[in-house]
């Protein structure tokens, strides 16, 4: 039940109870004013009988001396000098009235006394059907209460989302309109987290790129003057540390161009399983591989895609050396439609990273191995230019499963 049906339900419990408890006061107060009227009724009949029994010695209105029906309780009463009336209990109920007379006698009066008469009647019907038909506009109003105060909640709700997916300039105080409740103070802490996000989130854009291009002269200046180095055993280290320092400025600035919005696709048709088949070969020979490092098979015909063949070739690059460097081989390829599957026989994924996705500068569980974190970041900015679906799962087997699945149509994410 969504918040709406239990506000509803909420107000529709509460208001039917309190119409309950005023109907049975209602009730109970028209008895009450019912039995006194009753009573007085009664005590005046006994008064005028008393008095006509003291004169004539006639009782009028059916008065009885020393009745032996007469409840004892009432009469004690009137021994003690009292006028008094009784009621008895059902089934068939009366109502006394008693008086002590000359001679020490006691003079009383009985009636019938039935605790619903007509009056009685139409005033539980119509107690009935006010209440059935005020919990019904209360149930009604509530609803209508409870939908609107569900609709801003799920107005923020989608603000929300819209900022996890990326919209950081949605506003959830223009969603759920004017107010000074408490949903207009939730979209205004939403709002604010979502800008101190966006300050954020541009600082780190704006140190990734001022660091990548600060650091891209004097790393190209140590590679060059690294390979000037007289061969050796040294000089091998130093040349190779400073290739890694490259490759990572590289990265940062590749991240950097990701981070502006800047990167475009290059669309072309391509072949999927052949070009697949064939960036895999390129990059056994890069990376001097064995050939049952990386297996490539394909399930199905050869679909042709619109695509960027070059940000392809990245990702899959990316995805095969992840899996070498902290998985364990053969690494299988499989191309199956528009869908590429890259497979380890590792250890797997960690968690954070299969819920959340990769985070920069972070490798993920040390059983996986050591590294910067940047390559299945910059693959999935590849992946979303392309407007293609990067995900990273566990495989069926055991293992990594990274799943990168093209779009239908030749769409580009800016």
């Amino acid at each position: 039940m969504g918040l709406r049906g239990k506000l509803g339900l909420i107000f529709l419990l509460v208001s039917a109870l309190a119409i309950l408890v005023l109907c049975v006061a209602v009730y109970t107060q028209a008895q009450s004013a019912r039995l006194d009227r009753t009573r007085s009724f009664a005590d005046e009949r006994i008064q005028l009988a008393a008095q006509s029994y003291d004169t004539n010695d006639v009782p009028v209105f059916g008065a009885k001396v020393d009745d032996p029906e007469l409840p004892p309780q009432l009469r004690e009463a009137v021994l003690e000098g009292k006028r008094a009336t009784f009621k008895t209990g059902s089934p068939h109920a009366k109502m006394w009235a008693a008086v002590a007379v000359k001679d020490g006698k006691v003079l009383s009066i009985e009636q019938d006394y039935e605790s619903t008469d007509d009056s009685m009647k139409a005033l539980q019907q119509a107690l009935i059907l006010g209440g059935i038909g005020t919990v019904a506009l209360v149930a009604l109003v509530s609803v209508i209460l409870a939908g609107s105060l569900s609709k801003r909640i799920v107005a923020v709700a989608g603000t929300a989302r819209r900022i996890a997916a990326g919209d950081l300039d949605a506003s959830a105080a223009e969603a759920v309109g004017k107010g000074k409740d408490e949903v207009q103070s939730l979209a205004t802490a939403l709002d604010t987290m979502a800008s101190s996000l966006r300050g954020q989130l541009e600082a780190e854009r704006r140190f990734t790129a001022d660091v990548a291009h600060d650091l891209r002269t004097p790393v190209t200046g140590l590679t060059t003057a690294a390979e000037l180095l007289p061969p050796g055993r040294p000089s091998e280290l130093v040349r190779d540390r400073a290739k890694v320092l490259r490759r990572l400025v590289e990265d940062l600035l590749e991240i950097a161009r990701f981070d502006s919005g800047v990167e475009q696709a290059d669309l072309e048709l391509v072949g999927l399983g052949a070009f697949v088949g064939s960036a895999v070969g390129r990059l056994r020979m890069q990376q001097s591989l064995a050939p049952d490092s990386v297996i490539v098979h394909q399930t199905g015909p050869d679909e042709t895609v619109s695509t960027d063949s070059r940000r392809i070739e990245r990702i899959l690059a990316n995805l095969i050396v992840n899996a070498l460097r902290h998985g364990r081989p053969p690494v299988e390829v499989t191309v199956c439609g528009r869908t590429v599957e890259v497979v380890d026989h590792g250890n797997g994924y960690p968690e954070e990273l299969i819920a959340e996705g990769p985070r920069r500068f972070r490798s993920g569980m040390a059983e996986r191995g050591a590294g910067h974190g940047l390559g299945l970041t910059i693959a999935v900015g590849h992946a979303k230019v392309l407007g293609a679906e990067l995900t990273f799962g566990e495989a069926p087997g055991g293992g990594a499963l990274a799943r990168l699945v093209l779009p239908a149509g030749p769409e580009t994410v800016l």
